[in-house]
């Protein structure tokens, strides 16, 4: 069965279910990937989005080699990947001659990066956030690049406006965010260098049940947590969403390399969020803090105009986030940090 909006679940049942959601293609997507030739090879396919990107390549393009590189220190991912028939190749990319050993296909989607913990070891964050493309780019020199980016690279934006547009110069705080500036200057420079097709994906906050912006409120709400809202405006999309929105990328690169803004089309405040939750849950969120003037927010209609708007609205994820809360199903536990405001994770 194809992703539509019309066959929607009321609920996800449990992780299985939750998989097999994300990893559902939607026409549209099929009809993309059909405009573009070769494989699809993911880099760094192991974090919290990658698997089921790489299994929602697949499912689109059966009769494609879709395969997964990262270091897989978690062997379970490496076993759910190779279930779905996505290939497997263990890879330190760090290490320049083992990237240069990579099977050389038409289609790259860079997912590699760190963030959590950035501040523990700035230079390894560096290292991985701007060395790790450099060496990419050069490596797949020939290849389409849709390279994973964040909107984190822009400044905060007054709340009352439309967001960021990718024209508006980076000039972010905090060193993980200066790295991946970094990051996509080295595409930037690669793709004019060797005429690289490619596209820098700006993701604002993908979500799925197991962790976002709307499971951390939901669960502080639900436990009786304070809830911040000095920084009290998000974006954010469903997984599935941008899993797919990055995969068309592939059908829309630009030579060289630009910017596109991936996030939900609507600017959302928190205090409103958690009050949504409240009703559902028949508790009162405890507030705290006053909503600051800017936040990080970005405009996403250069996206929309390429692919509509996405098939999993936010009163669809709100509902299925308060169900899987209420129902204490599994949590990745790894909180967003969507407040930090000074750039520090």
């Amino acid at each position: 069965m194809l992703l539509s909006r019309e066959n929607l679940p009321q609920t996800i049942a449990d992780v299985t279910a939750l998989d097999d959601l994300l990893c559902r293609p939607s026409q549209a997507l099929i009809d993309d990937l059909r405009k573009v030739d070769g494989d699809i090879m993911i880099l760094g396919v192991a974090g919290k989005m990658g698997p089921t990107l790489a299994g929602l390549a697949k499912a689109a393009a059966p009769e494609r080699r879709v395969i997964g590189v990262a270091r897989f220190s978690d062997p379970t991912v490496k076993d759910w990947l190779q279930a779905r028939g996505v290939e497997t190749v263990n890879c330190d990319l760090l290490d320049e001659a083992a990237i240069k050993a990579l099977p050389k296909v038409a289609n790259i989607v860079f997912m590699a990066g760190r963030k959590f913990g950035a501040e523990g070891d700035l230079s390894l964050t560096w290292a991985m956030n701007s060395h790790v493309p450099a060496l990419v780019a050069q490596a797949f020199s020939s290849s389409r690049i849709v390279a994973f980016s964040t909107g984190c690279v822009y400044p905060f934006v007054p709340v009352d406006g439309k967001g960021s547009t990718e024209d508006m110069p980076p000039n972010p705080p905090g060193e993980y965010a200066q790295s991946c500036v970094g990051r996509e200057r080295m595409f930037e420079y690669f793709s004019k260098k060797y005429s690289t097709p490619g596209r820098l994906f700006r993701l604002n906050y993908a979500i799925d049940m197991r962790y976002g912006v709307l499971h951390d409120i939901a669960s502080k709400v639900l436990q009786g947590k304070p809830i911040d809202v000095s920084l009290g405006h998000v974006n954010f999309i469903w997984q599935g969403d941008a899993s797919a929105q990055a995969l068309r990328c592939l059908a829309y690169c630009d030579t060289p390399t630009s910017p596109i803004n991936v996030s939900g089309h609507e600017i959302l405040a928190v205090r409103d969020l958690a009050a949504k939750f409240g009703q559902r849950f028949g508790r009162a969120p405890v507030i705290v803090g006053n909503e600051e003037p800017t936040a990080w927010l970005t405009d996403t209609s250069r996206a929309v105009k390429l692919f509509g708007l996405p098939v999993v609205d936010t009163e669809q994820l709100i509902s299925w986030t308060a169900d899987w809360v209420a129902r204490s199903m599994p949590s990745l536990g790894k909180p967003t940090k969507y407040e930090v405001r000074d750039g520090r994770y």
